[in-house]
């Protein structure tokens, strides 16, 4: 089951993903407050310190057990709290709070446009031949160990760092198109419901207390894949065009 651990690439891998998952509860805890609801600000989850947002099951034993046997982890983090009662009447009751709920997915794709950003630009700068960036840019963004990045002979710091990187556009976008999904508790059904008609308000609210164990199942089964996959796919078809373009390949 351990045959295949890989320290450097567990350490990077979920450093990255506690900065994920910070970033993502701080954006709800944020938008919250500036919608008036100082709920969570006032319990201190307004902050990029991880501390105050780890779950020990999901965000610390999940994803290492996860990581160690290479089984697919999913990691999150304590909710953050939102009291609708307090945001502001500027919006509907829930339409304000789907807009407190697409903070969060919104922050993992902002967070990997710019880390993408940032990899171009490493890329760019620390290998030598025009004709091998693309190539060191796709390594660096799947390789499945850092080790795999050890023959690039980049030193170990930039192969520390575009690991780094890598891991940090793959998670983002594997947190923003997971918690999209219109299943209880995850943020896509706080969106969901602030848009759909009222009259069926009462049959969505009705059928969310089933999701989250058809999410259980869903991930434990392997079929969690099959739903988000394809669209992961046309993300990363998205980003290598890019990547084309920028690296000139």
């Amino acid at each position: 089951m351990f045959d295949n651990l890989s320290l450097p690439t567990i350490l990077v891998s979920y450093v990255a993903l506690l900065f994920s998952l910070s970033v993502h509860e701080a954006s709800h805890a944020t938008a919250a407050y500036l919608l008036e609801d100082d709920t969570a600000a006032s319990l201190g989850r307004m902050t990029l310190n991880p501390v105050a947002h780890i779950d020990l099951l999901g965000t610390v034993i999940f994803p290492l057990l996860g990581m160690a046997t290479g089984f697919p982890f999913i990691g999150w983090a304590k909710p953050v709290p939102v009291d609708p009662r307090k945001l502001t009447r500027k919006f509907t009751q829930r339409v304000g709070y789907a807009l407190v709920a697409s903070a969060g997915p919104a922050s993992n794709l902002i967070q990997a446009g710019v880390f993408l950003g940032v990899m171009f630009l490493v890329v760019k700068a620390v290998v030598p031949v025009p004709e091998l960036e693309y190539r060191v840019f796709v390594r660096a963004l799947l390789a499945g160990k850092v080790e795999s990045l050890q023959v690039l002979q980049l030193g170990t710091t930039a192969t520390l760092f575009l690991a780094l990187l890598g891991r940090l556009v793959l998670i983002n976008v594997g947190l923003a198109l997971f918690n999209l999904l219109p299943m209880g508790p995850l943020d896509g059904a706080g969106i969901l419901r602030g848009f759909l008609p009222w009259r069926w308000l009462p049959k969505f609210d009705r059928i969310q207390p089933w999701m989250g164990g058809i999410l259980i199942v869903l991930a434990l089964t392997g079929l969690l894949g099959y739903v988000i996959g394809p669209v992961f796919g046309l993300v990363f078809y998205g980003i290598e065009i890019v990547a084309r373009l920028i690296l000139h390949f």
